[in-house]
């Protein structure tokens, strides 16, 4: 089952994946000043901003093993971003797997029209989270800019997203046991406590976290006039912190806290947005092992094993603390991947 744990994270739709501050990519730049090999057809850094209406074309990379890019090359690489070569429907734009002429596989993503206001502020947040790197992050490769499509490309995860592997069961496709599910967890906890801490790694390394975060590069720049609650997390809102349902406007890594701790309740109950869990467990008066997806105890009512209900106990008592309706009861990324690694 170890290529199986690989599993993407960009189809889950979990808030925090495009919610993550963009001042946390900014402190990160301390850490990452090797220059990116690029193509460009642009004013330099220092010159002026290209004239109202011109056509803007810029290619950048930031794999040297990367060929040239180009828009024409990546619409070849798709079947002219064929519907057939979707592997993904994020909230910024379709995903799709494109076939490099050198062979390689990469993952384009299409970002749709409103998912950045500003040429500038593209380019500024991309190039700076194209120099992060962790294992628990998926690699942008680069992108492509020409005239208003904007195409980020990605490192191309086989094994497909977390949303099939808990939603989209098949012969092919068994349900994920809870070991599985577990190192996701661990991933994605490990990939958003490096990006809160400023890209800095947590201090243990032993556990091996074998999941893969796309998307955390679409972090928006949010200011007090604009609301953060917009259109592109329209779909999400099981998973938003009540915070923002009562007004609040700034990304705040609590929030991340909060969506991180229903994606827990998901991967525990197999159900979308595990908000519909959260009355019962613990909280509730509940043990808790009555949200399990009934596919982790080979069907109705059958238990799991001692030792694996006691560490579900536990993963649902993070998954709580990590919903508290306070945000300042809310345990911090560092110390909900401590906690996971204790389990």
């Amino acid at each position: 089952m170890e290529p199986v744990i690989q599993a993407l994270l960009a189809a889950c739709g979990s808030f925090f994946l495009v919610s993550l501050l963009f001042g946390v990519a900014i402190l990160c730049l301390h850490a990452f000043r090797n220059r990116s090999s690029r193509v460009l057809n642009l004013p330099s850094r220092g010159g002026e901003r290209p004239r109202a209406g011109a056509s803007i074309n810029e290619s950048v990379t930031f794999d040297p093993s990367l060929d040239r890019i180009s828009m024409a090359r990546l619409a070849a690489a798709t079947g002219n971003f064929a519907a057939d070569r979707i592997v993904g429907d994020g909230s910024f734009g379709f995903v799709y797997r494109a076939e490099m002429p050198d062979g390689r596989t990469v993952a384009v993503k299409k970002l749709s029209p409103d998912a950045f206001h500003g040429f500038r502020e593209f380019r500024a947040e991309v190039e700076t989270l194209g120099r992060i790197r962790h294992q628990n992050l998926a690699r942008i490769l680069g992108y492509c800019v020409s005239g208003s499509d904007r195409l980020l490309i990605y490192e191309f995860l086989e094994q497909g997203s977390l949303d099939q592997w808990l939603h989209e069961t098949s012969s092919s496709r068994p349900p994920l046991p809870w070991a599985a599910r577990l190192g996701v967890i661990r991933g994605v906890a490990a990939g958003l406590a490096f990006l809160h801490a400023d890209c800095k790694p947590p201090s243990s390394t032993a556990i091996s976290r074998p999941a893969t975060i796309t998307d955390f590069g679409l972090a928006r720049r949010v200011d007090s006039s604009r609301s953060h609650v917009s259109t592109q997390v329209a779909g999400t809102m099981g998973y938003m912190p009540p915070e923002y349902r009562d007004g609040l406007t700034a990304a705040t890594v609590k929030a991340d806290v909060y969506s991180f701790g229903i994606l827990m309740f998901e991967v525990a109950s197999g159900r979308r947005g595990g908000a519909r869990a959260l009355g019962a467990g613990p909280r509730g008066g509940g043990s808790g092992l009555e949200l399990l997806d009934p596919a982790l105890m080979g069907g109705e009512g059958a238990a799991p094993p001692a030792a694996e209900e006691e560490q579900v106990k536990g993963f649902l008592t993070v998954a709580h603390r990590c919903t508290s309706n306070a945000s300042r009861a809310r345990p911090s990324m560092g110390e909900v991947l401590n906690l996971l690694d204790q389990l």
